[in-house]
């Protein structure tokens, strides 16, 4: 016999049923003709913002990334150029190329070393007393 009850049985039927039902107005598009869409219309444009303002986010976040980029590279070539005018800077200001860049205006390097000034107390006094 049958140890169901007659409630139970149709109800499955009723929601396979239902729910074919409600696919079958989907994909034929009768669910856009009912009034609760219009009711739903608010909650549609929200969705669509939402969408836009996503897509928007993700082209102002490469922006941004294209910029850290570009700033990154001038910042490399900016160092690199900073060691090279600092190795230049080195390089032409030892004594030897010093000496050679200043004998075209007639300025020549020193050969006597240089010598200390020792000044006497008396001597000093004579020279700081004004007459």
């Amino acid at each position: 016999m049958n140890t169901f009850k007659k409630d139970e049985v149709p109800k499955k039927k009723k929601e396979a049923g239902k729910f074919s039902k409600s696919l079958a107005s989907v994909f034929s598009g009768n669910f856009l003709s009912k009034d609760n869409v219009v009711g739903l219309l608010p909650f549609v444009f929200f969705l669509t913002f939402l969408g836009i303002m996503y897509i928007a986010n993700g082209y102002y976040a490469q922006g941004i990334v294209r910029d850290l980029q570009k700033t990154g590279n001038e910042v490399k070539e900016l160092r690199s150029e900073y060691i090279t005018i600092k190795s230049d800077l080195n390089y032409n200001s030892k004594q030897s190329q010093v000496a050679q860049a200043t004998e075209g205006i007639g300025v020549y390097e020193s050969t006597t070393p240089p010598t200390k000034i020792v000044v006497d107390k008396e001597s000093l006094a004579k020279i700081t007393t004004v007459n």
